[in-house]
């Protein structure tokens, strides 16, 4: 009971909003969604937060699990392939640049927490070293393996912090109310034990993230001029 209370501690600790890796500084696109008027109110902003959310689930989602197994297994190797496939799935550079930055900051501050891992050590020295790019899902699936959380728990914090991380912008550029964006993480958080069932089988091959309109923002935020976000 003890061990449970301090893993759901922990699982809290990772999934805050203020965990420092920096989500805020990110949109998820949502900044020229709303710019475009693509997101314009609640229904339109639950509309781009599911697609974003199963985007991710069979995508980073996959990809934090297979560094979970891996790094109980030991296997920096396996830990090295699944970094460099994510990233060459990611279809735009900011997408990208969020998870490469949001990773090293994850990889530093999990060093401090988990001193005696020489996996996360060696990992952390890969990044910095450009051996590999050091991406935040499987930043998420060390530090979950390494603190006891199980893939439960790591599939359900890396879709809530998705998820989150809209809704939290949403505030900042969509008509939209703490209220709304509350309903829609409760509703949208009834869907993620279907999508973990589903993750929780696949592999590389099976990984598909295909919303192109979400990567055409992403490219037209590139080149923007409204700037409140990095992504």
């Amino acid at each position: 009971m003890n061990q449970r209370i301090t893993a759901l501690t922990r699982l809290l600790q990772f999934s805050d909003a203020t965990f420092p890796v920096g989500t805020f500084s990110f949109s998820n696109g949502l900044e020229t969604a709303s710019y475009e008027k693509t997101v314009h109110d609640a229904a339109t902003l639950e509309q781009y937060a599911r697609a974003a959310a199963r985007q991710a689930a069979f995508s980073d989602g996959v990809a934090a699990l297979a560094a979970h197994r891996a790094t109980l297994a030991g296997d920096a190797e396996a830990l090295r392939l699944t970094d460099s496939r994510l990233i060459l799935f990611k279809m735009n550079d900011e997408a990208r640049l969020m998870l490469r930055r949001m990773g090293k900051k994850l990889a530093e501050l999990g060093v401090k927490l988990f001193p005696e891992s020489k996996l996360l050590a060696d990992w952390l020295a890969d990044i910095d070293a450009g051996r590999t790019p050091g991406s935040y899902p499987v930043a998420q699936g060390i530090v979950f393996a390494l603190a006891g959380l199980s893939e439960e728990d790591l599939y359900a914090s890396s879709q809530y912090g998705v998820i989150n991380m809209i809704l939290g912008a949403a505030l900042r550029c969509v008509r939209v109310s703490h209220y709304d964006t509350q309903q829609i993480l409760f509703r949208l958080a009834a869907e993620i034990p279907d999508l973990f069932a589903e993750a929780r089988e696949m592999d590389f091959a099976d990984m598909n993230c295909f919303v192109p309109e979400m990567d055409i923002l992403a490219s037209l935020h590139e080149k923007g001029a409204m700037r409140m976000f990095m992504s």
